[in-house]
């Protein structure tokens, strides 16, 4: 009996083994026979050339303005009116705040009453002198107290007009820091005042190219608060000493600002030139793959597949990129003149993947595009 359960047992694992072995014999047969293959990306291309691109620092700089104060009290007093908005611009000169003058002219108008007593008394006194009636000393004491009370009236009349507080300079108004009826101290600060045409900008440069950056050379300006334009400026001085902890020098530019775009404070990308031309291979900033380990592209060629049959196909190359000009980029090594470098769909793509090139629609490769940050 137990040799009639092991022999149907025996024979029962015989056939599921040989079930599955066909099973599996098939399945692979019908794999191979219907290999899925995914269908060739869609890209578009460029063919490289070389071009000669003028050496370029980009660093970040601080803009400035030429003339920059905080408007404050000369003398302590009462605000008693306010003659100009928040914001607004003004010009040199320009009444700003009036603080109360009441007692000062009250005591201009005894002082200029001692002055002309003062003349009636010199004029007596010449008089006299003339006849030789007085003394040379009473005479002397005559000229002496018209002179003090000509000075006094003049110190009244200059204090009542350093109450009233004038623009320095032509500028831009900042925001109000003091109120109507408030009482200022000596110092106290009133209002911002910036003048925004031209302007400065502020920026160092490594000790290696000193030599190449001079008085008079261009520099351009780009900032992200402001897409789409760009600034052209001169380098107008440069510091005498070199930062001993940065080992840079502060080099400082002016620029045009007629709309005043530019604020004083803000951060700007500066562009200055600093050294000859150098050839480089110009790009679609799309064709560029940035990453962590290394920027990349991928160039198109005859590639073999597993099953030796031809294919157009990508492979990733690894360059090095320095600088940016409108749309393009630079790339310096990693690539030859003729090789066809993919500019769109780079994202979707691996090193191997079959592709179908299709050009009819380019991405963007201006070096000076309308808009400039196109």
């Amino acid at each position: 009996m137990a040799k009639r359960i092991f022999l149907t047992l025996a024979v029962a694992a015989v056939l599921i083994i040989s079930l599955g072995y066909f099973k599996t014999r098939q399945i692979q047969a019908a794999v191979q026979a219907h290999s899925f293959q995914p269908p060739p990306e869609a890209i578009t291309t460029v063919v490289v050339k070389q071009e000669t691109w003028p050496t370029t620092l980009s660093v970040v700089g601080t803009m400035e303005a030429v003339h920059g104060v905080t408007v404050s009290a000369d003398l302590p007093g009462t605000v008693d009116r306010i003659n100009f908005d928040s914001g607004k611009p003004v010009q040199q000169g320009e009444v700003l705040i009036q603080l109360d003058t009441r007692q000062e002219r009250a005591q201009l108008a005894a002082m200029e009453a001692q002055r002309d007593l003062a003349k009636i008394n010199y004029a007596r006194y010449d008089e006299l002198q003339k006849q030789g009636v007085i003394s040379k000393m009473d005479y002397d004491k005559a000229i002496a107290d018209q002179k003090q009370t000509e000075a006094n009236v003049g110190e009244i009349r200059a204090a009542i007009d350093r109450k009233t507080i004038r623009a320095p300079f032509s500028g831009v108004l900042g925001i109000r820091q003091a109120n109507l009826g408030q009482y200022l101290a000596a110092g106290s600060p009133i209002v911002p005042l910036q003048s925004l045409n031209p302007i400065y900008v502020n920026f160092s440069v490594p000790q290696q190219v000193i030599g190449q950056v001079k008085v008079g050379d261009n520099v351009r300006l780009t900032t992200e608060n402001l897409a789409g334009h760009k600034f052209a400026g001169r380098v107008n001085a440069m510091d005498s000493i070199v930062d001993q902890a940065t080992r840079n020098i502060q080099v400082q530019a002016t620029l045009a600002n007629p709309e005043g775009k530019l604020r004083p404070g803000m951060f700007v990308q500066v562009e200055v030139g600093v050294g000859a031309s150098r050839s480089v291979f110009a790009l679609p900033a799309s064709a560029i793959s940035y990453a962590p380990f290394g920027d990349s592209v991928f160039i198109v060629s005859d590639l073999k597949g597993p099953d030796g049959k031809s294919y157009r196909g990508v492979r990733q190359q690894f360059v090095k990129v320095e600088g940016a000009r409108g749309d393009q980029v630079g790339v310096v090594s990693g690539i030859n003149p003729g090789d066809e470098v993919v500019t769109s769909g780079v994202f979707k793509l691996r090193n191997g993947a079959a592709v179908a090139v299709n050009n009819k629609i380019q991405p963007e490769n201006n070096p000076a595009p309308k808009p400039e940050d196109n």
